[in-house]
């Protein structure tokens, strides 16, 4: 098992549209597609309040690649972020990593 690390930095403002895009579309189409989330924060203390935090949990590389492709040229999934945006964009970075648990960790 591996994890995605993923930090979606909004524009000032924007944050509680990126949240709203997860909630009523995105994380239906994630089920569509077999994708699984491990957990999704937003940030209270920290650099940024703009932050939301989210861990997707993948089999394998292949896995993700597969599934993480079809998931973006879905259809309902291009319709939903170009609408969530129509009034502006939303993102200002992403960033992304890869981790593998330890041998201690108590997620496996």
């Amino acid at each position: 098992m591996i994890y995605e690390l993923r930090v979606y930095t909004c524009l000032p403002g924007r944050l509680p549209k990126l949240l709203a895009r997860f909630q009523d579309h995105t994380l239906k189409l994630w089920d569509k597609h077999g994708i699984r989330q491990a957990g999704f924060f937003t940030t209270v203390i920290g650099p940024s309040n703009n932050d939301l935090t989210y861990l997707v949990a993948w089999e394998s590389m292949a896995e993700r690649e597969r599934k993480w492709t079809a998931f973006q040229q879905d259809p309902d999934w291009i319709a939903a972020r170009n609408a969530s945006e129509a009034d502006g964009p939303i993102l200002s970075n992403v960033a992304s990593s890869f981790l593998a648990p330890t041998a201690f960790s108590a997620v496996k």
